[in-house]
């Protein structure tokens, strides 16, 4: 019955946050990768996969798209032509520094059911249940 209720709150939870980023004409995954380059710098597609729990495959689907809407841009390494990095354009630093900041506080106001208290024994207990499936896996 948790894992249900966990699954319906999530899916709740991301559906209420999807309007603002389909008014953007991006999906979840897109808005991801804008909010990784914005936070973390250029990053090698594997290193921005794993940013956002999306296989390399996926992405690059979700690169080529915003690299012809003009929002990225992949750069080749000069000394080792097999190595990409993936930087925002400055179309791309100026959407997600418009989307942003809007998409935190949604994410604030959802969270707001609970004290900062229960958020942190929330997230703790997330984070429990996920270390605890990923050594579940591995084994």
């Amino acid at each position: 019955r948790s894992w249900v209720t966990l699954r319906r709150a999530a899916n709740a939870c991301a559906e209420a946050l999807a309007s603002e980023l389909v008014d953007a004409g991006l999906t979840e995954s897109q808005f991801g990768v804008l909010e990784a380059l914005k936070h973390l710098g250029p990053l090698h597609p594997c290193d921005l996969a794993a940013k956002i729990l999306r296989t390399t495959g996926n992405l690059t689907l979700v690169l080529d798209q915003l690299e012809r809407r003009g929002l990225l841009r992949r750069e080749r390494s000069a000394s080792d032509r097999r190595y990409v990095t993936v930087h925002l354009t400055e179309a791309g630093a100026t959407l997600i520094g418009e989307l942003f900041p809007r998409h935190a506080r949604r994410v604030a106001e959802l969270s707001s059911v609970f004290s900062p208290e229960a958020c942190r024994q929330f997230g703790d207990a997330c984070r429990t249940l996920g270390l605890h499936a990923a050594a579940h896996v591995r084994s």
